[in-house]
């Protein structure tokens, strides 16, 4: 970040970096490590308290750095790039793949548990006519969330998910479940199943990991996901034991890579119209993040996955898509 040492191609540096684990010859308890790794244990770091940091350190840093970095809907998020040759087709092409899996019905009332800017809700409102409730913790979101769902069947809430207490026919979640924490994914799923209807789909699309975590890379928690963990798959199947029955569990984690690298090239040639808000220390931290995320899906490091949920009382086979 401060120009100590450079790279020309940091994404290919960090995928061999990650595809041959040399990041495990690195000392481990380094100072920051231990004090993030006593944090964890010691405090509910995703507590409601706690929920906003992100947004004032991430999300809420300028809607003008997110339009230009992602495509024309926002989208935070994964692409789906199985047929996609751009950015823009991937992320349609997500947004599709999301609402068929949902199985979604005009008239539905369908409840997003972090709603980004807006994006998946006027695509599920316009093109499926359903009508949607999204939550955010933040605030600039919420405002450009509005803005574009204005006319729409959409409703945007500043609104914590331990605090919905309502019925939905269909629940989504794309890209929130790595800010819920490890202590609270019981009772994020338990919110869930009391507002999702017997009858309903829940579909959540998260990044995950391939052991157990408590905490971030103290880098990524310092600079940019304050609070962050990735979950793993055990650590989620345990979490809804009990509340829902799994349907589909789909990994598109290397379409992740794509996707990443798209938001650089974006980032990269917006960068003049938009430096006069950040500084060069910023531009190369944003680099470092999108570079080095990139390549731990490249090495398949990490995953995204789509899971399907729903309750025992809802009869019949479900059929999934791709």
């Amino acid at each position: 970040m401060e120009g100590w040492w450079d790279c020309e191609a940091l994404d290919q540096f960090f995928f061999r970096v990650f595809h041959h684990s040399l990041h495990k010859k690195l000392p481990v308890f380094s100072f920051n490590f231990i004090l993030l790794a006593l944090n964890a244990k010691l405090k509910n770091m995703q507590s409601k308290s706690q929920a906003k940091e992100v947004a004032y350190k991430h999300y809420d840093i300028g809607n003008e750095l997110f339009e230009k970095m992602l495509d024309t809907r926002m989208m935070y998020s994964c692409g789906y790039w199985e047929k996609a040759n751009n950015l823009e087709e991937a992320q349609v092409a997500k947004l599709d793949l999301i609402c068929r899996k949902l199985k979604l019905e005009k008239g539905m009332k369908l409840l997003e548990i972090g709603c980004g800017w807006g994006g998946f809700a006027k695509y599920a409102a316009e093109n499926y006519g359903v009508s949607v409730t999204g939550i955010t913790v933040s605030e600039q979101q919420a405002i450009h969330a509005r803005k574009v769902n204005e006319g729409l069947p959409v409703e945007i809430r500043l609104q914590d998910y331990r605090d919905v207490d309502e019925k939905f026919d269909r629940l989504v979640s794309i890209g929130m479940l790595e800010h819920v924490g490890y202590r609270n994914y019981r009772e994020y799923m338990e919110i869930a199943a009391k507002c999702l209807s017997d009858d309903g789909l829940f579909l959540i699309q998260t990044i995950g990991g391939g052991h157990d975590a408590k905490t971030t890379d103290p880098w990524i928690d310092k600079y940019i996901f304050p609070n962050g963990v990735i979950p793993s798959a055990s650590q989620l199947s345990k979490s809804w034991q009990g509340l829902f029955v799994l349907e589909d569990w789909h990994n598109f984690g290397l379409y992740y890579d794509p996707t990443l690298m798209a938001w650089l090239k974006k980032f990269e040639e917006s960068w003049d119209s938009i430096k006069a808000d950040y500084n060069e220390t910023f531009y190369r931290m944003w680099r470092y993040y999108l570079c080095a995320s990139a390549a731990t899906f490249r090495a398949r490091y990490n995953q995204l996955w789509h899971i399907v949920l729903t309750k025992r009382q809802h009869l019949g086979i479900y059929q999934s898509v791709r």
